[in-house]
């Protein structure tokens, strides 16, 4: 199936570049632009893509608030391009729901599987890059502890084991081997862990299994 995706960036040649990019690879499509913001949100709500490839500071409405308001209204996953790893920006991004980050001077290769991985549902990082970078989202005890510990407790047994692995930053193909079952039935136990603690994105899902302090060695 081909991957739809919306490129955000402020920067005519490197939205051009991106562009030419990202629609090399053969099952990717690339069906809109956005110069700012407001227009990526606009332009997300309306043709609905797979994945917005967003740039995370532009003018008039920044990728946070971009990523916040596309997010909210279900129209696609968001993949963060940032300058610098692991600042401020990457962190409010993660928090408003985007599905992972890389940095502008990644690979062609490595941008275009960034995408495909995000389409599938997985986070857009390497497991080690992930534990760092959820370790440094979080706070632990900065969660509304009763509140959110009471919406943990509705999981099931299942779900429990699969919302630690997920705060261990494991990606869907690496908890369907440590548990024993099918990525496609870990996927959906994702979808309903994230449905049932009311996030969007597996990133949130990691980062509040660190705050509770659910995650071995946490």
């Amino acid at each position: 199936m081909t991957i739809r995706v919306l490129v955000a960036e402020d920067q005519a040649a490197v939205r051009a570049a991106l562009v030419m990019i990202v629609g090399s690879a053969p099952d990717i499509e690339v069906v809109g632009e956005a110069a700012d913001g407001e227009e990526a949100v606009r332009l997300a709500l309306a043709l609905r893509p797979d994945v917005v490839l967003m740039d995370i500071q532009m003018p008039r409405l920044d990728g946070v608030g971009a990523t916040r308001a596309i997010v909210a209204e279900d129209a696609a996953q968001v993949l963060v391009l940032t300058t610098f790893d692991l600042d401020e920006y990457v962190f409010g991004a993660l928090r408003a729901g985007a599905a992972g980050f890389l940095l502008k001077d990644a690979d062609a290769d490595s941008l275009i599987e960034g995408i495909r991985t995000v389409a599938r549902g997985d986070g857009a990082l390497a497991p080690s890059v992930t534990r760092r970078l959820i370790s440094s989202v979080a706070r632990p005890g900065r969660t509304d502890t009763a509140e959110a510990r009471a919406a943990v407790s509705a999981l099931t047994g299942r779900e429990r084991e699969v919302l630690v692995c997920l705060g261990e930053g494991l990606s869907n193909s690496l908890i369907a081997d440590r548990l024993g079952m099918a990525e496609a039935t870990t996927k959906t136990h994702v979808s309903r862990i994230l449905a049932k603690l009311s996030l969007s994105s597996r990133v949130q899902a990691a980062v509040l299994a660190q705050e509770l302090g659910i995650v071995p060695g946490r």
